[in-house]
């Protein structure tokens, strides 16, 4: 797997995704937040390959895209974190998160926060060295910021307030495998 960083909000990068294996595909088309790549090594399993290949739209795997907070320039936000479907599960979206994490740290953002909104993205970020910070977005997301508390009594307050909204049957099942549980430890960023 190959992690890259296409570019910085200001270079105005874009990413065609294709829209029927990746969520939030078309926001990465927009050209107002950096983004950063998970793709397939060339001629790799997931490569297509060929003269005709096209290689932004065949080789991705996962995708990020960011930007600096409106109102506090020592912090950036991960706004979009997409893993292909057929890929989904295998920490690929972790390790890219941490990888982007990485990239706007050395950049000199004192912390990187996201918002999520179920609770398998919420573990893939504690996998990504993510805490919970006790603060929720007006639209019932959770906020998480790398640095962050990553104890097993945050961790189980953010999988608490999913507990208490309506589920699916896969999400309470989840949920329940993770009762008492600590952070899971941090994938190393590739």
């Amino acid at each position: 797997m190959e992690y890259a960083l296409l570019g910085w909000p200001d270079e105005g990068p874009t990413l065609r995704l294709d829209h029927e294996r990746f969520s939030y595909a078309g926001k990465f088309v927009m050209s107002n937040t950096g983004k950063a790549v998970a793709r397939e090594e060339p001629g790799g399993a997931g490569d297509t390959g060929g003269a005709d290949a096209d290689e932004e739209y065949d080789r991705p795997v996962a995708a990020v895209a960011f930007n600096e907070d409106r109102t506090d320039p020592t912090t950036a936000w991960l706004r979009y974190v997409t893993v292909r479907a057929d890929r989904r599960g295998e920490g690929v979206g972790a390790r890219l998160a941490a990888f982007a994490t990485e990239r706007l740290r050395d950049r000199g953002y004192d912390r990187v926060r996201i918002a999520v909104n179920n609770p398998f993205a919420f573990h893939a970020l504690s996998k990504a060295g993510f805490g919970f910070t006790g603060e929720e977005t007006g639209i019932a997301e959770l906020v998480l910021e790398r640095p962050g508390e990553r104890t097993r009594e945050t961790y189980q307050a953010g999988l608490d307030v999913f507990r208490d909204r309506d589920l699916s049957e896969r999400e309470e099942s989840f949920l329940n495998e993770k009762a008492g549980e600590r952070p899971p430890d941090p994938l190393e960023s590739p």
